[in-house]
């Protein structure tokens, strides 16, 4: 199980009425994520359910270090405050809590009173601010950032040659966020952007009867008269209409970005470095495949987990050192062990790119170098942080 217990163990399990209980609050936003293809919606548990994965492999371990994991979710209504929300759940005991909000919403909880109590793991807000003029000590970005998707796409599309993009921005703020790390990855690793177009939202109901009959028309009329490029790459987070460009631009051409080739924290056909383990026993608990939220669930339980094991015993101070020091690394079937950033506390990890039936490659690339860390090139390094933790 890739799961051995860590070294100050005791051979067999605690003795009775030991037992050390952590309470570890999962705190969830109040809107559903949106998807085009119903098979692509995601499920009532998604997140919460690898954050239960990951507390019962802390159990595991937890059996013989006299330790108990449970967790305390509360999902939000809306309009309801999440600092709120988060004193509810420090009621409760929770001192680690997993958060899965809008950045708005996770800054709220962050610098509210029960915030300074806590430690936040945002492990659903791609959003760079929150790592870099917003970053705050008390919440630590277990989710990748947007620069750490869009670099890690950008070097593969750049060691296939691909040189040469069609930028499709949707309307909303976070496509323009989604696009702004697409241009940035693509003029720090040599790629030009040819053109950019804007997708707008129109509203209206995309799954209406004559629906396929009037994409298929309106994406190769919208597609074409583009000048010379390798690939489309569209930026499209809030899912208007990238998975409709697939097979239907004017020119024949790779599509990437949200739709096509994806860049993603994990995916459900990843088989290597053990994954299928991990894969298998999620499937097993909860009848269904491993997405991305739910990997992002898992690390984060886990991560309290490995604290907990080496003497933190609970407490959010010593947890934090143990996970900025040396001595913590996190077995994430991932190829590498992952680290935390001492500059904004996000955790290095490799991108996956998916074409949503297997993973294509890992980022980072062969050929990209770093003096410290390869993972280091995906996303803002330590040079270009604008994080100041206080």
């Amino acid at each position: 199980m890739c799961l051995a217990a860590p070294a100050r163990a005791e051979p067999g399990p605690a003795p009775e009425g030991t037992a050390q209980t952590f309470v570890i609050g999962y705190l969830r936003r109040a809107e559903n994520r949106t998807a085009i293809s119903r098979v692509n919606l995601p499920a009532e548990n998604d997140g919460q359910a690898g954050a239960q994965a990951g507390l019962d492999d802390n159990n595991v371990t937890g059996e013989f270090l006299g330790q108990i994991f449970s967790l305390a979710a509360h999902r939000l209504k809306p309009g309801e405050d999440p600092a709120q929300a988060l004193a509810d759940l420090e009621a409760k005991g929770a001192r680690f809590v997993l958060a899965d909000l809008s950045a708005e919403s996770l800054l709220k909880a962050a610098d509210s009173p029960a915030g300074a109590g806590a430690l936040l793991f945002n492990i659903g807000a791609p959003d760079e601010v929150l790592r870099e003029e917003s970053c705050r000590a008390n919440v630590v970005h277990v989710a990748p950032s947007r620069a750490m998707l869009a670099d890690g796409l950008t070097q593969y599309l750049l060691w296939k040659q691909w040189r040469k993009f069609v930028l499709v921005v949707g309307s909303h703020e976070e496509d323009r966020l989604w696009a702004e790390a697409i241009k940035r990855a693509a003029a720090r690793f040599g790629g030009k952007i040819v053109e950019e177009r804007m997708f707008a939202d129109a509203g209206g109901a995309r799954r209406a009867d004559s629906g396929v009959t009037l994409v298929q028309k309106q994406i190769p009329a919208f597609t074409q008269n583009a000048p010379s490029y390798d690939v489309m790459v569209a930026a499209d987070e809030s899912a208007v209409f990238a998975d409709y460009l697939p097979y239907r631009t004017w020119d024949a051409r790779p599509v990437a970005g949200s739709a096509g080739l994806v860049p993603t924290a994990w995916d459900p056909s990843y088989e290597q470095a053990g994954a299928t383990q991990l894969q298998q026993r999620f499937e097993r608990r909860f009848l269904r495949p491993m997405t991305a939220l739910d990997m992002n669930g898992w690390e984060a339980a886990r991560m309290i987990g490995e604290a907990a094991a080496h003497e933190a015993a609970g407490d959010v101070a010593a947890a934090k050192t143990y996970l900025l020091s040396k001595d913590f690394a996190l077995a994430a079937f991932k190829g590498q062990k992952l680290t935390l950033r001492d500059w904004n506390l996000q955790l290095r990890q490799p991108i996956l790119l998916s074409d949503g039936r297997n993973v294509v490659s890992v980022s980072p690339q062969e050929g990209f170098m770093h003096q410290f860390s390869e993972l280091d090139t995906l996303g803002l390094d330590r040079p270009e942080t604008k994080c100041r933790l206080k």
